[in-house]
């Protein structure tokens, strides 16, 4: 037996990566559907209050909280991706050892 087939949850991680930078570049594309809408919604609030005369801060807070929660998010997501390619390659190693110790050799 070679390496453990962890291809899929690389590839996923690469991924996940990606996007932590797309929204680290203020990108949209890895943003779901309510996200989208929360980020429309807090942009529309602020351009209106900048049209008044009035501070926008409250948008401001808002479009920094769904930053975070979108970080958070993908953090998790990337957490969780790399302790299941882990526990691939931990498995495949103890099948290995179980493999080497059952011959007398």
């Amino acid at each position: 037996m070679g390496k453990p087939n962890t291809r899929r949850q690389d590839r996923e991680i690469l991924l996940v990566q990606r996007k932590i930078e797309a929204v680290r570049r203020q990108e949209w594309w890895p943003l779901t559907g309510s996200e989208r809408r929360q980020i429309m919604t807090a942009l529309a609030g602020g351009s209106l209050k900048v049209a008044r005369g009035k501070s926008p801060a409250r948008a401001e807070r808002k479009l920094d909280a769904v930053t975070q929660s979108v970080m958070k998010r993908l953090a998790s997501e990337l957490s969780a991706l790399e302790n299941e390619r882990q526990r691939i390659v931990n498995a495949a190693a103890a099948a290995k050892a179980a493999r080497r110790s059952s011959g007398w050799w």
